[in-house]
Parts: C-alpha cells; sequence; structure tokens
C-alpha cells in the first residue's frame, strides 16, 4: 500500500510516450498518443499531463522524468527550443507540469536520458565512468562521470557529434564544418554511398529496392557483408572517422565503457569488432585496454527508462523532493 512509482516521459516530434515504473526499476505500464495535429506547447503539455494521469491509474505518484528533444536547461525545467513540435520554445515544462501534478518534474536532454538509461538498467550498468553515443540520423551523446550525469553550465554537456574532426569537410546541420556527425552517423553513410553510387556500379541501390525503401545506412551494411566494393570503402572511411572521434573522447574522458546506440548500432559484427580494433589503434598506448566499446541494450524504450531513473539522482542544484530512487 505505501509503494510509490515514477513516471517516465518519452517526448518526440511524432508520439510522446509514458510508463509506469515501481520502485524496483520495473516497468508495470505503458501507454502511447501521437502528436500530430497539436496546435500548441500547451496543447502538448495537456497530452502529457493526460498520459501521466492514465498510465498510473490510481497508484501514487512520487515523481516524472521527461526526455525531450532539443536544448534543455535541466535546472530550470525549461526546453529553450524543441525538435519538430510548434511553438516549442522557452517553454517551461517542469513548472506546468508540477503546478498540475503536485509532485516532483525533472526534465532532461534526451540523450542525457538514454545516457542514464543504459548507465543504470542497460549495457553501462557496472561501469563507473561512461559515454553514451547514439549514432542515428545525427549523433547524439550523454556522459556519467564517476556515477554522475554530467549537465554542464548550462545543461549542453554532450554535444559530441559537434567536435570537430576535420576543419575542411562538408558543413553541418549546426552551421560548423567538418563536424564528427557529417563523418560518422547514418546519414552520412549513406550520403556517402549516394555519391558513390551515382558513379560505379552497386547493388546497394537494388537491396533498397528490393524492400521498397529509400536508401539507407542499412542497404550500406547490408552490401558491405556482400562484399560490394561501393559498400567496404564507405563503410571503411565511415569507421575510420567513427574511430577517431571515439578516440578524441577516449583522451578527453578516460571512460572505463562506451555504449553505442541508434541505428547504425543494429549492424552488430559488421560494425563493433573494426570499430573496436580502430578505435584501439587510434588511442595513445596508456589508454588502450582501458576501455570497451560495448553495443546498447535497451533500445526503443531507454528514453523512458532513463528519465524515470533520473528520478532522485539528477543533480539539478535544486532542493530534493519526493521522487523514489529507481534501484541500478
Amino acid at each position: 500500500m505505501n509503494e510509490r512509482y515514477v513516471v517516465g516521459i518519452d517526448l518526440g516530434g511524432t508520439k510522446i510516450a509514458a510508463a509506469l515504473f515501481d520502485a524496483q526499476g520495473v516497468m508495470v505500464n505503458r501507454e502511447q498518443r501521437e502528436t500530430a495535429g497539436v496546435r500548441s506547447a500547451q496543447d502538448v503539455v495537456d497530452r502529457i499531463i493526460a498520459l501521466i494521469r492514465s498510465v498510473s491509474g490510481e497508484k501514487p505518484i512520487a515523481g516524472v522524468g521527461i526526455a525531450s528533444p532539443g536544448a534543455v536547461d535541466t535546472r530550470k525545467g525549461i526546453v529553450l527550443q524543441g525538435t519538430n513540435l510548434p511553438e516549442w520554445e522557452n517553454v517551461p515544462l517542469k513548472s506546468w507540469l508540477e503546478q498540475d501534478l503536485d509532485t516532483e518534474v525533472q526534465v532532461v536532454n534526451d540523450a542525457n536520458a538514454a545516457a542514464w538509461g543504459e548507465y543504470m538498467r542497460g549495457a553501462g550498468r557496472g561501469s563507473s565512468s561512461m559515454i553514451y553515443i547514439t549514432l542515428s540520423t545525427g549523433i547524439g551523446a550523454g556522459i556519467v562521470m564517476d556515477g554522475k550525469l554530467m549537465l554542464g553550465a548550462h545543461s549542453f554537456a554532450g554535444e559530441l557529434g559537434h567536435h570537430i574532426v576535420d576543419p575542411s569537410g562538408p558543413v553541418c546541420n549546426c552551421g560548423g564544418k567538418g563536424c564528427w556527425e557529417v563523418f560518422a552517423s547514418g546519414t552520412a553513410i549513406r550520403n556517402s554511398a549516394m555519391l558513390r553510387i551515382a558513379e560505379r556500379p552497386s547493388i546497394i541501390g537494388l537491396l533498397a529496392k528490393h524492400r521498397g525503401e529509400e536508401i539507407s545506412a542499412r542497404h550500406v551494411f547490408e552490401a558491405y557483408a556482400l562484399g560490394d566494393d561501393v559498400a567496404v570503402e564507405v563503410i571503411d572511411r565511415s569507421i575510420h572517422y567513427m574511430a577517431l572521434g571515439l578516440a578524441n573522447v577516449v583522451h578527453t574522458f578516460d571512460p572505463d565503457r562506451i555504449v553505442i546506440g541508434g541505428g547504425v548500432s543494429r549492424a552488430g559484427d559488421l560494425l563493433f569488432p573494426a570499430l573496436i580494433a580502430k578505435t584501439e589503434q587510434l588511442v595513445m598506448k596508456a589508454y588502450r585496454d582501458s576501455f570497451s566499446i560495448v553495443p546498447a541494450g535497451l533500445h526503443d524504450d531507454v528514453g523512458l527508462i532513463g528519465a524515470a531513473a533520473l528520478c532522485g539522482h539528477l543533480e539539478t542544484g535544486m532542493p530534493a523532493k519526493t521522487c523514489t530512487t529507481v534501484e541500478r
């Protein structure tokens, strides 16, 4: 009767997912609603509140953790600039929700939530200092140092996809040139393949056509497994840049574990052995064998799990309230 629960929210441009967790971190209920057709930030917030009440039922809620895309001021609980949501700028999400729900709410960038989820409940469990990196459309990251999620002075820490690996490289969506993201993301793999197959024969296009899909990094990896010359060239180059970025990460943070998530990580054995070997080759001798590189373990629910697990763990410079501790 005295058990209290935590709700995790994964806020996206097309959907909102919510899950109810007990004090041991077990997901006991999950629901999802679309955000299509919403007209304003307040409409989205109203939908979040309704979803929280629905997923929790009559159970007492000790806290709510929200993983939000875009730039988030975690200390103030403000979404400074959202992604793919209408009018989503300087939204005081924490205060709005706390007024309606009468419980503590913590708001964090979705990559940071994913990092904490992997650290607490996934592939980072048991590490002391872990870097989580998602290789997908872009590159996102979260940093856990000595058991604490690193926020930075303005809650912006972890934008590793935008550290520069080649100043003469292509222009990135952020406006910079030669960011890690433009060389090592899933989009980068696709773009590199598209340039080459316009000039040389390759089975990449045939594999995509067979599935009725647009060419993506997945098709490039499939062609790579079959020995396609273009795919081999693209993937070898991409792994080089992935490893170059990871070597910078190792030299900067000295983690004992790097967890790789996102769509590109699903290439599995086509990616990880070569990536591990290349990274070990690029780091300084003292760092070799001091860290492991492993695939993420939580997949689609990582944001929900991480957001919920942050309740009671996230140091924001504000007094702790009543969030339960979700056990590691």
